[in-house]
């Protein structure tokens, strides 16, 4: 037990320690956040508040990662693909804030680091790992083989949870809450499946995210940019894809895939009737448009979260009999 519990707490001490350090240094380099005009109008107090600072969620998770589970190649494919991860978005934050182009790095640019990272991460997962090109659907305790196609579905996973974190990262907290508890959930699947490694992995990824949570709760005195949110994304589709828990992660991640749910019904309904389902997208700000506090929003999402994760831990034992 004291195995799991040093990767996490040296994480969060990690990322308590560097706050001090990395804010001040943000600030400096004048690494301030712009506000879209058209969000909640409370929001455009926080304009120039520091960002990129999912740099300091990043070397937490290094630290530990390599120290408690160093030995494991599984441990580095994780690591290279958040890494990687964070450095796309690192590279859109300082295009954005730094060069001030708004729109940050292109579309096809982004996907293609995301599609070079998808093809080593299923790849090495299935050449050299064992893992193969077969999903596991839960409840029906059936595994899919997708043959070649198991490639474009790796890109899938790994594209929507980047860009599902990217979009819940919109409030105070709200982002590094809910994948402390979707990582800690993902620490306790890796241990099921006997994964001790990547358990630490997860565990090391909560713990950072947690220490963030420090300096990004509300009112936050740094926000985590796409270097972070993108980080946090790949590291949850990194695990689910090396525990072959691929479609349990819809669930853990049931917050991320409603944030992104709230946008593409939003568009789909504005683009074919021209109304508006919700008050505004992501859902997040439906809630803050409807009078709830920033902090009320935060919380009950971070409940939901707890709840999802419960419920996929909750649907991995009812599911076993058939993995």
């Amino acid at each position: 037990m004291q195995q799991l519990i040093y990767p996490a707490a040296v994480a969060f001490l990690i990322a308590l320690a560097l706050g001090p350090v990395v804010i001040p240094a943000l600030r400096r380099l004048k690494f301030g956040q712009s506000i879209r005009e058209e969000g909640p109008q409370r929001h455009l107090a926080k304009a120039g508040t520091p960002t990129m600072g999912g740099v300091l969620i990043l070397v937490a998770l290094t630290i530990p990662a390599v120290i408690f589970a160093g030995k494991s190649a599984e441990v580095w494919l994780a690591l290279f693909v958040t890494l990687g991860h964070g450095l796309i978005g690192f590279l859109d934050d300082y295009i954005k804030v730094v060069l001030k182009r708004n729109l940050g790095l292109k579309a096809r640019e982004k996907i293609l680091g995301q599609i070079i990272m998808a093809v080593a991460l299923a790849y090495i997962a299935t050449a050299y790992f064992g893992r193969g090109t077969d999903l596991w659907i839960p409840f029906l305790g059936a595994n899919v083989d997708f043959g070649p196609l198991y490639y474009i579905l790796i890109f899938l996973v790994l594209i929507g949870t980047t860009n599902a974190v990217n979009l819940t990262d919109g409030l105070d907290g709200l982002a590094a809450g809910t994948t402390t508890i979707a990582a800690a959930a993902y620490a306790v699947i890796a241990l099921v499946f006997g994964n001790q490694p990547l358990a630490v992995f997860c565990l090391a990824l909560a713990g950072a995210a947690l220490g963030f949570l420090r300096y990004n709760a509300h009112p936050a005195k740094v926000f985590m940019g796409d270097t972070g949110s993108l980080a946090l994304g790949g590291a949850l589709a990194a695990v689910a894809v090396l525990t072959k828990t691929e479609l349990l992660l819809v669930i853990v991640g049931g917050v991320f895939v409603l944030e992104a749910l709230s946008v593409i019904i939003q568009v789909i309904s504005f683009k074919s009737t021209g109304k508006r389902i919700f008050r505004m997208s992501p859902i997040h700000h439906h809630f803050e448009l409807g009078g709830w506090s920033e902090t009320k929003v935060v919380t009950v999402f971070w409940l939901a979260g707890a709840v999802f994760a419960a419920l996929g831990l909750i649907t991995l034992v009812a599911s076993q009999g058939g993995m």
